[in-house]
């Protein structure tokens, strides 16, 4: 018996238990784990543990629509990632230009309608980069069923930094009043205005840790670590995910 066989039939055992009532409306997830992908394989190169880690994503937004999971958001590329090696960096920015352009004539993506967008800094970007995202966000603007968030640029905290600027400038120029902020003031400044808080957090490669994903939206985000790698995350592993996610008691605020 082979070992994809056995995979298929324990994705049947944990699909027919899930329900679909309950699903999460928005999953984010902390795509960790390529660089260690590539030094186990010994002689794969690190952009390739990279490119592998974007098959992944598109498996992962498949899951998500045979699930009914409207919103995904993808932690992709964080400010400190640029102290990494500059070939590293150089090659996730090629990565990056590839496949937001791929976006524009991705027929899944059309097909669902899934609308792709950018959350981050993006002015600390290339030019290249911008152009390609930009390109991805024209060709899905008019979809509003399902959406992709790429964070890339992101970080928390600079997020909420960000906001507080902008909301002080308003407060100074006499827009608005002191009085006046509140969480949901804070939410508009944020990079990702406009959209619901994540109901689950999943990060891979068995790190327990946000490393400054969402830190303002994950207050009553449900949180799950996979041990899994991000190239090597299986279907039973997001669907152990989900299951977990419909098996907890959501208490706000306790």
């Amino acid at each position: 018996m082979s070992e994809n066989f056995i995979y298929r039939i324990y994705e049947w055992y944990i699909s027919k238990d899930l329900n679909k009532e309950n699903m999460p409306k928005h999953v984010a997830i902390i795509m960790d784990g390529n660089r260690r992908y590539s030094k186990i394989q010994k002689n794969m190169d690190v952009s390739k543990g990279h490119e592998l880690g974007v098959d992944t994503l598109e498996k992962v937004l498949d899951w998500c629509i045979d699930l009914g999971i409207d919103i995904i958001t993808a932690y992709a590329f964080s400010t400190e990632n640029f102290n990494r090696p500059k070939e590293e960096v150089n090659a996730l920015m090629r990565l990056f230009v590839e496949n937001f352009k791929k976006i524009v004539s991705n027929k899944k993506v059309h097909k669902n309608k899934v609308k792709v967008k950018a959350v981050g800094k993006l002015e600390l970007m290339p030019d290249d980069v911008r152009e390609a995202i930009n390109e991805a966000e024209k060709a899905t603007e008019n979809y509003n069923e399902r959406l992709l968030n790429v964070a890339i640029g992101y970080d928390g905290r600079l997020e909420i930094i960000e906001a507080i600027k902008k909301i002080a400038t308003n407060v100074k120029d006499g827009k608005i009043q002191v009085a006046d902020i509140d969480e949901e003031l804070v939410s508009e400044n944020l990079y990702t205005k406009g959209l619901a808080d994540p109901n689950l957090i999943i990060r891979t490669s068995g790190e327990e840790r946000l490393s400054g994903f969402l830190l303002w939206q994950s207050s009553y985000s449900e949180l799950y670590f996979c041990d899994s790698l991000w190239p090597e995350l299986r279907k039973t592993d997001f669907l152990r995910a989900i299951r977990s996610y419909q098996e907890r008691d959501r208490r706000f605020g306790v």
